[in-house]
């Protein structure tokens, strides 16, 4: 079963967010707030994880952690780039380290965040008040 928005005439979902978060608690958090939003979601415990899904192709968007085990979200950013140039990356931290921002910004992410994000913000950053399907 997908999660879906409820529009009040038709149901429909606004595409899949990916998910990157090794801490698990917030990983199930932002996958509510986001399925809240009307996106589909796939959660992932590690970029490695994300690399070997098939799930990637045709997503709305990626919130990635940026300290991970294993591949940094910044390395990740890079090889989704490659594959993925239209993929909108958003990266998500707890701890915003000097330079970090700029090596996101110039790897190819398209907001750089701190946590905990709101759903305000959230919903912002994922674009989901502009996505809005009409009403038919």
């Amino acid at each position: 079963m997908l999660p879906i928005a409820q529009t009040g005439f038709m149901t429909v979902s606004l595409g899949k967010v990916l998910v990157v978060e090794d801490d698990m608690s917030v990983s199930r958090a932002l996958a509510r707030a986001v399925r809240s939003l009307g996106f589909d979601v796939a959660t992932f415990g590690t970029g490695e994880e994300l690399l070997r899904s098939p799930v990637s192709a045709g997503s709305a968007a990626l919130l990635l952690d940026l300290h991970l085990p294993g591949l940094s979200g910044a390395e990740l950013i890079s090889v989704l780039r490659q594959h993925f140039p239209d993929l909108r990356i958003i990266v998500m931290t707890g701890r915003d380290i000097g330079g970090a921002r700029d090596a996101c910004l110039a790897a190819g992410a398209e907001l750089y965040v701190t946590k905990p994000i709101s759903r305000a913000d959230l919903e912002l950053a994922l674009g989901a008040g502009t996505a809005a399907p009409e009403r038919m």
